[in-house]
C-alpha cells in the first residue's frame, strides 16, 4: 500500500472540504459587499441625477421667462420708435424734412437693433450657463464618486 505524502497536491487525503467552504464563504460575503457598495454609489448618483434634472428644468423656465421678457420690451421699444415716428412723419412739412426725419429714424433704428440684439445675446448666454452647471456639477460628482 502506498503512503501519501502531505505536501502532495493532488492528493484526496489533502482536500479539506472545510477550509474550501470558508474561503468561499469569505469571497462570497466580500462580494456581496462589494455589490452593496456599488449599488448604494449607483442609488446615490440616480438621486442626484433626478434632482439636476429638476433644477435644469426649473432653470430652463425661469430663464425663457427671462428671455421672453427681454424680448417683449424689445417689441415694445420699436413699436413705440415706430409710432413716435409716424407721428412725426405727419407732422412734416417738405421733402427735405421727410428725408432728413427718415434718415434720422433707420440710423437710430440700426443703432438700437444692434444694442437690442447685444442684449438678448448676453441674456441667452446667461441662461445657457445656468442651464449647463447643475449638469456638469453632478457629471463631476459622479464621476468622482466612482474613481473614489
Amino acid at each position: 500500500m502506498a503512503t501519501v505524502k502531505k505536501d502532495d497536491v493532488f492528493s484526496t487525503a489533502a482536500f479539506d472540504p472545510s477550509k474550501f467552504s470558508e474561503s468561499f464563504r469569505d469571497f462570497a460575503e466580500k462580494g456581496a459587499a462589494q455589490s452593496k457598495e456599488a449599488f448604494a454609489k449607483l442609488k446615490t448618483a440616480t438621486e442626484e441625477a433626478g434632482k439636476t434634472v429638476e433644477a435644469t428644468v426649473q432653470t430652463a423656465q425661469a430663464g425663457s421667462v427671462e428671455i421672453g421678457l427681454k424680448a417683449i420690451d424689445v417689441l415694445r421699444t420699436n413699436a413705440e420708435s415706430s409710432l413716435a415716428h409716424m407721428e412725426a412723419l405727419l407732422r412734416v412739412k417738405s421733402v427735405a424734412e421727410l428725408f432728413e426725419l427718415q434718415t434720422a429714424f433707420i440710423r437710430k433704428q440700426a443703432e438700437v437693433t444692434v444694442e437690442q440684439a447685444k442684449s438678448i445675446q448676453e441674456t441667452t448666454k446667461k441662461v445657457a450657463e445656468k442651464l449647463a452647471k447643475p449638469a456638469k456639477d453632478a457629471a463631476e460628482k459622479a464621476m468622482s464618486s466612482f474613481k473614489a
